[in-house]
């Protein structure tokens, strides 16, 4: 079919073949209608660039038959841990000829078969090998970051990935199994995670993540951490507090817990940027 100049192609295509079957001119590519994502891989202009469709583009065109692992595979799984300028994560098997693009960044080595499977058009590493994978190459941080949104997306198990970073061998394992460790897959934000590492560095004593506060009438609230016995909890203050109706919801649930003899310290992003002067906020809290 000839192509045509008031019908852009749909779909990621191979620039170079759809010139040869007559779809688009060479002209018509490097003109506004279409953009290349990778070198001879094209879109159409008006679709927007997710990580996720240069993921597809990546394993499914430019190079089918790799498989999609690390922040990228976590992407297309629904967690999105890279941005759409990130660079796209491929695994090639060890005797692949090497694929040098920007924006990727491809690794040859040998994957367990059993732990790739096809989703969303491509080859990628199942939800569980995907969380071991972070967690063994990622920072410290970042990577318990990464592990806990897995877990908390239903996506992986805990004690699972736990068993399956146990039985790693090689480069990352140790990172893997320490990271696993640190992970408890309850935080409901990247920051809560960060939050609770912190508090795990302090030298404070150990809250009860998630804790459900009950009085005589019932239910109260749920609190991100709390030290029970004390009735402290600690509650991260996220950008969602902004919501409409959210302000007048979340005085009344303070009212609740304050009114169930409960103290609140509220902690914010900036607070995560001073760390001492947050730990001895709470610890005099503590002491009080």
């Amino acid at each position: 079919m000839p192509a045509r100049a008031d019908a852009p192609l749909r779909g990621v295509f191979r620039g170079s073949a759809a010139v040869r079957r007559g779809l688009v001119t060479a002209d018509q590519l490097r003109g506004p209608r279409y953009r290349a994502l990778y070198r001879d891989v094209h879109v159409a202009a008006d679709v927007p660039v997710t990580h996720a469709l240069r993921a597809r583009a990546a394993a499914g065109v430019l190079r089918p038959g790799a498989v999609v692992t690390g922040r990228s595979a976590a992407v297309l799984w629904g967690v999105h841990l890279a941005g759409p300028e990130d660079d796209v994560e491929l695994t090639l098997p060890p005797d692949a000829h090497p694929v040098r693009s920007a924006g990727l960044r491809v690794r040859r080595a040998a994957l367990d078969p059993r732990r790739v499977c096809t989703h969303r058009g491509v080859r990628v590493t199942d939800p569980m090998a995907t969380t071991v994978a972070l967690a063994g190459s990622l920072p410290l941080e970042e990577a318990v970051v990464a592990v806990d949104r897995m877990i908390v997306s239903g996506l992986a198990v805990l004690t699972s990935v736990r068993a399956l970073a146990d039985e790693g061998a090689g480069r990352g394992c140790r990172r893997a199994r320490e990271v696993c460790a640190l992970a408890d897959g309850l935080a409901e934000s990247p920051q809560e995670t960060r939050l609770r590492l912190l508090l795990g560095r302090s030298g404070l004593p150990a809250p009860v993540a998630q804790f459900t506060v009950r009085s005589a009438a019932g239910f109260v609230a749920r609190v991100d951490f709390a030290w029970p016995e004390l009735r402290v909890a600690l509650e991260y203050d996220g950008a969602w507090h902004g919501e409409p109706g959210q302000f007048a919801r979340d005085r009344h649930r303070l009212n609740r817990l304050t009114a169930a003899g409960w103290r609140v310290v509220f902690v914010t992003a900036a607070d995560l940027h001073h760390p001492e002067a947050l730990v001895a906020r709470i610890g005099a809290l503590l002491a009080a």
